[in-house]
């Protein structure tokens, strides 16, 4: 189908966007036509399920010199985001580009430097931040801009701990003040994540680190309740919020 596309579309056109990121390896993201850019002044045919679009941001550097014709995943993550339909299915495209590891995040912020006017560029160097800083999944892009809005220190995010049966990954940590938040998605409900998870938990804690668990559905419905939980763990290891003064001198208990 992708081969079809680009050739219907003649010579000088080159999957982009999703497509090119569907012929690099991008399973789970489904789109209703082929995207195939050609140069401005080429020309363009119409036919069933091919989407060929003229572009002037098309330079012939920016094509994979083998396989079917497309251009590089971290430009296609790049343009895939910038048309997608909604904000929400651009950050879902990014992230899954990086989690399944068809490019990395800082080559997707090197690709994006090129882009000097978009109505979704802020958005997407926003998102390409987050994901440069470490964050793997929809939800934990969703934590790290609502843990903003709540004014919360900026996290050590997707830290490595050693434990008994090798490395253990967590998803937020603040190291300063001992506070773990992990983010849980649908998977983490099968039998097995959840034992996993439980003897992960577990480990941590016995390190003296309280750990805090945030299902993605609590994320969507009870973000306040979850969030003035985080504030407290995170004030009773010593963070001191923005707008709260401690008094100078001794506790009056201790006086």
């Amino acid at each position: 189908m992708l081969w079809h596309a680009v050739i219907e579309a003649g010579p000088r056109g080159v999957l982009d966007g999703v497509s090119a990121l569907v012929a690099a390896g991008l399973t789970g993201f489904t789109v209703p036509a082929v995207r195939v850019s050609v140069p401005r002044g080429a020309r363009t045919v119409r036919a069933a399920g091919i989407d060929v679009r003229q572009t002037r941001r098309l330079r012939p550097s920016d094509r994979v010199g083998a396989g079917v014709p497309r251009v590089w995943p971290w430009i296609a993550a790049v343009r895939g985001a910038l048309w997608a339909r909604t904000d929400r299915e651009a950050a879902t495209l990014l992230a899954m580009a990086v989690q399944q590891r068809i490019t990395t995040a800082e080559r997707i912020g090197v690709a994006l430097l090129d882009v000097r006017r978009d109505r979704r560029r802020r958005f997407v160097e926003m998102i390409v931040l987050d994901l440069i800083g470490g964050a793997q999944s929809l939800g934990e892009l969703d934590f790290a801009g609502m843990a903003r809005r709540h004014g919360l220190p900026e996290p050590d995010r997707q830290s490595v701990r050693r434990g008994r049966d090798g490395r253990i990954y967590l998803d937020v940590v603040w190291e300063a003040f001992g506070v773990v938040v992990e983010i849980d998605g649908i998977h983490h409900a099968f039998a097995q994540n959840l034992v996993n998870d439980a003897l992960r938990h577990n480990a941590v804690t016995l390190h003296n680190a309280s750990v805090l668990r945030l299902p993605l559905l609590g994320l969507r419905v009870a973000s306040e309740a979850f969030f003035a939980q985080i504030t407290e763990a995170l004030v009773a290891g010593g963070w001191t919020p923005s707008n709260v003064i401690r008094p100078a001198g001794p506790h009056p208990q201790n006086v």
